[in-house]
């Protein structure tokens, strides 16, 4: 794990409702393509969700992906899923 992502996901930790935050993240499209992206908003909560993302799994297996419900600033409710490109930031 990278310093960066050792301080998100510590940021993630101890988030709690009401704080601003930012978070960065990256998307690899194709084979070298990235893409980044930013929102802000203010953390309405935040969970670990259990999903089923993966083709032909067992079925006793537990995927869970860590993520944060986010007020933007017009009002919109947003769901952000945190992964190892995701980079948060307090502001």
């Amino acid at each position: 794990m990278t310093p960066e992502e050792q301080q998100s996901r510590d940021l993630f930790d101890s988030l709690a409702p009401g704080e601003r935050v930012e978070v960065v993240h990256g998307v690899t499209v194709g084979s070298s393509a990235r893409w980044t992206t930013t929102t802000v908003g203010r953390v309405l909560r935040r969970e670990r969700r259990r999903h089923g993302l993966h083709f032909r799994r067992n079925p006793d297996d537990k995927v869970y992906s860590d993520v944060l419900i986010l007020a933007r600033d017009s009002g919109e409710l947003t769901t952000v899923t945190i992964d190892e490109f995701t980079r948060l930031k307090r502001v």
